[in-house]
């Protein structure tokens, strides 16, 4: 049983339990049901920018099974990466221009500023994440309530090389440690030696995330696992004795209650990026657009539902205490993390399980996301009721990502 406080934190267990299973749950599952967030364009044909691998999965359940275009509501296929109705017939006159070769004098002055602002945003280098083109080929929509994540059969030396590359070459730590993977298990947890109090907050913040992350894809597959598989049927559940492996204390070396506490730390940096980020949504002008009217309204209702009650929580996370020293050694230390997220973002296109790959990118680019909003709080402020936000913007890439890895915590 993991109880009491958190660790860089004023908040405590069963605070947040008590929030999300009774307050904020119910609510956020609803929302990803709805049309807006359950279809999410990816890439699962990139190449790994790392090693050459091309072993690939052979087992079944690991297997994405994409949509037919036909099965994806209009308005999302029509303008996935912009953000509302008139965005999106904006985005087409634009393109008609270019295909023209001439400057379109329809368009007001106002209009082509928000045109090149929409293009600075999509080249921009606030990115945590490493984006998929979404207008490549190889990105198709999948439907994420069909494609759930679960144990699909993935593990063994190719999934203990992502895992190691992830904290070996990622995670903030001092040189003189290694932490291999323990052989035989295939996402076995790293054994961390106590080195956190030498550490400053952002860096340990850094691994918290990381490790909360992979505690999180962990409880996934204990409690979707395949306990019974024949030719008549498939049967999924909870595998206790998994569980216990990767999180007893006992079995873990006292290892296991801390990787759960990073769990609630990653659920907090989210949550508190989900309460900042109410004033982009607020806007009149945005809609979560698909093309049905009415369903858009209600599914805007309730996601603003959510982010009011995010935003009502007590004991938030209180991110000013990261890069509040020196000002030069702030902004280094900013960049070196979001290059190092970058870095683990692209490491999900190394993962050899299409399932497993696809859950992977959508919570890192969530996380991503989340990350990009807690370090963008100024440019929030400044977004104007009604007009484009130019300095801050999401994809509806960012958008569904950002909920759904949310969802998964």
């Amino acid at each position: 049983q993991v109880t009491g406080h958190l660790d860089d934190c004023t908040c405590d267990v069963e605070t947040i339990d008590a929030f999300n299973n009774y307050k904020l749950f119910p609510r956020l599952n609803e929302l990803l049901e709805s049309d807006y967030f359950r279809y999410y364009k990816v890439n699962l044909k990139k190449p790994c920018p790392f090693w050459n691998d091309n072993s690939h999965c052979g087992i079944r359940d690991c297997a994405v099974k994409p949509c037919p275009s036909d099965e994806v509501p209009d308005g999302i296929r029509s303008g996935s990466y912009k953000y509302s109705e008139e965005a999106n017939s904006l985005a087409e006159e634009c393109e008609e221009a270019k295909r023209l070769g001439a400057v379109d004098g329809s368009l007001s002055e106002e209009t082509q500023q928000a045109v090149l602002q929409w293009t600075r945003h999509d080249d921009s280098s606030d990115s945590f994440c490493e984006a998929d083109d979404i207008s490549s080929p190889d990105s198709e929509y999948v439907d994420l309530l069909l494609n759930p994540e679960r144990y699909t059969g993935y593990k063994g030396p190719d999934a203990w090389k992502i895992w190691n590359s992830i904290y070996e070459e990622n995670c903030f730590k001092p040189h003189n440690v290694k932490r291999p993977l323990a052989s035989g298990r295939g996402e076995s947890f790293i054994y961390l030696p106590v080195w956190f109090s030498s550490v400053c907050v952002e860096k340990r913040a850094f691994y918290k995330l990381i490790s909360g992350l992979h505690a999180s894809i962990n409880i996934h597959l204990s409690a979707r696992y395949l306990l019974q598989d024949t030719w008549s049927e498939k049967k999924w559940g909870h595998n206790v004795t998994e569980f216990q492996q990767r999180f007893d204390e006992v079995l873990t070396r006292g290892e296991g209650p801390r990787r759960l506490k990073n769990l609630y730390f990653l659920y907090l940096i989210e949550l508190r990026a989900l309460s900042k980020v109410l004033p982009f949504f607020e806007r009149p002008g945005f809609q979560l657009y698909t093309g049905n009217k009415s369903q858009d309204v209600e599914v805007k209702n309730l996601l603003l539902e959510i982010l009011r009650l995010a935003k009502s929580f007590p004991l938030h996370f209180d991110e000013n205490s990261f890069f509040a020293g020196n000002k030069k050694e702030a902004a280094k230390l900013k960049e070196e993390f979001r290059l190092h997220f970058k870095n683990i973002s692209k490491i999900m296109d190394c993962v050899g399980c299409f399932k497993c790959r696809l859950w992977g990118k959508l919570q890192t680019q969530g996380l991503g996301t989340a990350l990009k909003i807690l370090f963008s709080e100024n440019l929030i402020e400044k977004i104007p009721e009604s007009g484009p936000s130019y300095g801050f913007q999401l994809t509806r890439q960012e958008i569904v990502a950002l909920f759904n890895a949310f969802g998964r915590l």
